[in-house]
């Protein structure tokens, strides 16, 4: 097994594919290799006549996914390095996307930027009663979101919601995400949010598949009739700022960043 497989586990049993981001020493934030595993995954479990639906989890109760490992940034140095982390990006999270198979997050704990960017392609989602969700990159790297995850975002809690988190960097908890429809269900702790996310995604696969299939790919072409093409000039804006650099660096040693807008 390699160290890609042992950070995203996945096992078939009764009908369900079961997704788990593993890496709970790192808040289950994802490497690139993480990312494209999913992919993969979700294409293998589009194929296999032998899932029915897939249930994706954090390991561990602190989170679901902490966005993308930061660290990764430090490569940064073009601006082909940043149109590509994106359009990768967007490229990855739109296979989970499209899986035909209906898709199902229980969420424990911290999920943002990138993982809750993997939330937010789920089709349905249920939180612990400690559930973080957001998009802190206002405070932390000074960056911003393609057109595409700004599109999700705005799908799913509107445009005012969706400014409202980003420029405060705040993070939404349980009660308000069941409220505002980014979670159908909240549950007290961890072991109660696993047992019903089993319940859930095991009813969702006795319904009928091709019903869901066409319910959740007209939801997707109506969501991608929303997409504008990708604005690289805002991509590039953020990514090869002065500020982007000194968010990675603060956010690396722990410190508070100084913007500059510049």
């Amino acid at each position: 097994m390699t160290d890609m497989d042992d950070e995203l586990l996945y096992e078939v049993r009764d009908g369900i594919g079961r997704i788990t981001f593993n890496r709970p020493q790192a808040r289950n934030a994802f490497t690139f290799a993480m990312y494209e595993r999913l992919a993969a995954v979700c294409a293998e479990a589009a194929d296999d006549p032998a899932v029915r639906a897939l249930l994706l989890t954090g390991a561990g109760e602190k989170a679901f996914a902490a966005g993308t490992d930061i660290s990764q940034f430090r490569a940064f140095k073009t601006a082909e390095d940043a149109l590509g982390y994106e359009a990768r990006i967007d490229r990855l999270l739109g296979v989970l996307e499209a899986c035909p198979k209906p898709t199902v997050a229980a969420i424990a704990g911290a999920c943002t930027g990138g993982g809750a960017g993997i939330a937010a392609c789920c089709d349905l989602r249920i939180g612990a009663a400690n559930l973080r969700f957001g998009f802190p990159i206002a405070r932390t790297l000074g960056n911003c979101l393609s057109t595409r995850n700004y599109t999700r975002l705005f799908a799913l809690i509107g445009p005012a919601r969706t400014k409202e988190i980003i420029f405060t960097s705040r993070l939404v908890e349980a009660e308000e995400a069941r409220a505002i429809g980014l979670v159908s269900e909240v549950l007290p702790d961890h072991a109660s949010l696993m047992a019903r996310a089993e319940a859930l995604t095991q009813l969702v696969a006795s319904q009928a598949p091709l019903t869901l299939r066409a319910t959740k790919e007209a939801m997707r072409r109506i969501r991608e009739r929303m997409v504008p093409e990708e604005a690289h000039d805002l991509i590039l804006m953020c990514y090869m700022s002065n500020d982007f650099r000194e968010g990675m660096d603060a956010f690396l040693s722990k410190r508070p960043p100084v913007w500059s807008g510049s």
